[in-house]
């Protein structure tokens, strides 16, 4: 799945995105090693620390499948936001070299990493095994 292919699916789940709070759609698209792709869309909640963002969505789906290894996470939002503090650090337990394609509604997206998202960052390999 090309980068462009993984921003549409991205796009396409944030029309379904619960927002009537904030009315900030965002949307995500997660690639399985495996070429599985999960989606996922921010739920909020009245309670705003209930709310769930896109990303995270999209990575409990996919670990409920079974799937651990990603090779693509496209994020599409009206302004090309970047992720969350908490999304980069969800996300970093699964690689910090995960191409991360940040993406205006258009389509247009920039390419960065998680680690280039959250440089210093705490994962797995920092526990004492």
């Amino acid at each position: 799945m090309t980068p462009e292919e993984l921003v549409e699916a991205a796009g396409d789940a944030r029309t379904r995105a619960y927002c009537p709070y904030s009315n900030y759609a965002v949307g995500a698209a997660l690639l399985a090693a495996d070429g599985r792709l999960f989606l996922g869309c921010n739920v909020e909640n009245a309670s705003f620390g209930l709310t769930i963002c896109a990303e995270r969505s999209a990575a409990v789906a996919a670990v409920a499948a079974g799937a651990t290894e990603f090779v693509g996470l496209a994020v599409v939002t009206a302004d090309g936001a970047s992720m969350c503090g908490a999304c980069r650090q969800f996300l970093i337990e699964f690689g910090a070299k995960l191409p991360v394609y940040l993406a205006l509604e258009t389509g247009e997206y920039r390419t960065t990493t998680l680690a280039e998202l959250l440089p210093g960052s705490f994962g797995p390999d920092d526990l004492v095994q």
